[in-house]
């Protein structure tokens, strides 16, 4: 277990990076903020800040020698990096979840190898293999990029094989994979967070609303269709971590379906969906996640009164804040990123035991 005063390194300066600081000093850490980007709302809540290229081996190396542990913000940093980092200082959760949930084709076919259930999918590596692919999952689908890309970006839908080019040509012409559409009632999570020694919690499942390919809800309780797939989920869950002998928290979407729960994506990392833990559970995702990867004792992830509602605050959203404030039952979270842009996640708000006015 790292004493207090132990640093703690994370890999990224958004918003999860801020909140996980916050986390970090209230169990008496401290951090140290590594990020290419010159600007990091993490940075200004945390003791140390380094600005470096993910690739910059010396200054990788001097801030892993800074640092007790490390983890990381966001599944988009290079696996490179986390390798690397690795040889200096352990590096929790490890590279192998991060290269997995960075390969869309890579991750589908891991978890259907371990049992689970993805969407219809094929790979189309190129031009050619999208007509193949269309022709054996048909239509409507989706078509992603095999590599980046969230909240909706790097994606295009088809509702036509008619409409092959025009998609291809919207993901930039990179390699993808087509997935066929899910017929379902319900979208939710499943969250949890595992320590050191292999112990597994879970999180009551929000059910989330997306609009634009970006969450803008998590709501609790569920409706009984998630509550009678939710065990399937989580148990698929747990195979996932324990595959990857993952430490911290992790994070499963999935589609709520006639058939039973069909997992869409993982995140290896703590999730928007999850924000609602802060005030919403006894223990929120942040602070479990940093007790993970310090090696403390797991904290109960019991929800602490219901209904539950958390709302993202996006691009312009963010000016209803003063309103928020004025209501005696939100919980505001502001991220103090600058410049305001549609679909940029500014903030978000959160609702125990009321709903929003």
């Amino acid at each position: 277990m790292l004493p207090p005063g132990s640093t703690i390194g994370i890999l990224g300066g958004g918003q999860l990076g801020r909140m996980l600081g916050l986390a970090a000093a209230q169990l008496g850490y401290k951090v140290h903020v590594y990020a290419p980007d010159a600007t990091s709302v993490a940075a200004e809540v945390t003791a140390h800040h380094s600005q470096a290229a993910w690739d910059d081996e010396p200054r990788l190396a001097a801030f892993a020698a800074t640092c007790d542990v490390v983890t990381f913000e966001f599944e988009n940093v290079p696996v490179d990096t986390v390798r690397f980092l690795s040889g200096h200082v352990a590096v929790r959760p490890g590279a192998r979840g991060l290269e997995i949930a960075q390969d869309r084709l890579a991750e589908k076919s891991f978890v259907a190898g371990l049992g689970g259930r993805p969407a219809p999918f094929a790979a189309v590596p190129d031009r050619a293999a999208l007509d193949t692919a269309l022709a054996e999952i048909g239509t409507p689908a989706i078509l992603k990029t095999v590599r980046m890309g969230y909240d909706g970006k790097g994606q295009a839908r088809l509702t036509a094989a008619a409409a092959a080019d025009a998609a291809w040509d919207g993901i930039d012409r990179r390699a993808a994979v087509l997935e066929g559409f899910v017929t379902f009632d319900h979208e939710f999570s499943v969250l949890l967070v595992r320590g050191i020694d292999g112990e597994v919690r879970f999180w009551d499942s929000p059910v989330n609303v997306h609009h634009g390919g970006i969450l803008a809800t998590s709501t609790l309780p569920p409706p009984q269709a998630v509550l009678e797939q939710q065990d399937e989920a989580r148990a698929l869950m747990a195979k996932i971590a324990d595959a990857l002998d993952y430490v911290g928290v992790l994070t499963g979407e999935f589609f709520a379906t006639a058939d039973g729960p069909v997992f869409n994506e993982m995140a290896p990392r703590v999730h928007n969906s999850g924000h609602w833990t802060i005030e919403g559970a006894v223990v929120s995702q942040f602070e479990n996640h940093i007790r993970a990867v310090a090696g403390l004792p797991l904290g109960s992830t019991a929800t602490a009164a219901l209904p539950v509602v958390m709302h993202n605050l996006i691009g312009g959203g963010i000016e209803t804040v003063p309103d928020l404030l004025a209501d005696p039952a939100c919980h505001v979270h502001h991220y103090g990123k600058a410049e305001v842009r549609d679909g940029r996640k500014l903030g978000h708000a959160t609702w125990v035991g009321a709903s929003p006015a």
